[in-house]
């Protein structure tokens, strides 16, 4: 398995941050837990204009980049009749 990465989601929340709902999912990858919840105080004050009484940053596991995935294996079919 490889490197994890994570994104930021805003969320928009009601009823006291019990009812969020997803509003954006920032378009930059991080490829630890760490560097992206260091990154969410940045991103919801760029991000925070939705109209909701609590807008919170959250980090969340995504999938690697389709350039950084492994290539499927790939089988060769060898016909081993003789004719």
């Amino acid at each position: 398995m490889g490197p994890g990465f994570f994104i930021i989601a805003i969320l928009g929340c009601a009823d006291g941050s019990a009812a969020c709902t997803p509003v954006a999912t920032m378009p930059t990858r991080y490829e630890s837990r760490a560097a992206c919840e260091a990154a969410t105080v940045t991103s919801l004050a760029a991000n925070g204009d939705f109209d909701f009484p609590t807008v919170l940053a959250q980090c969340r596991p995504a999938k690697a980049p389709a350039a950084q995935r492994s290539a499927p294996l790939q089988r060769q079919v060898v016909n081993t009749r003789q004719s």
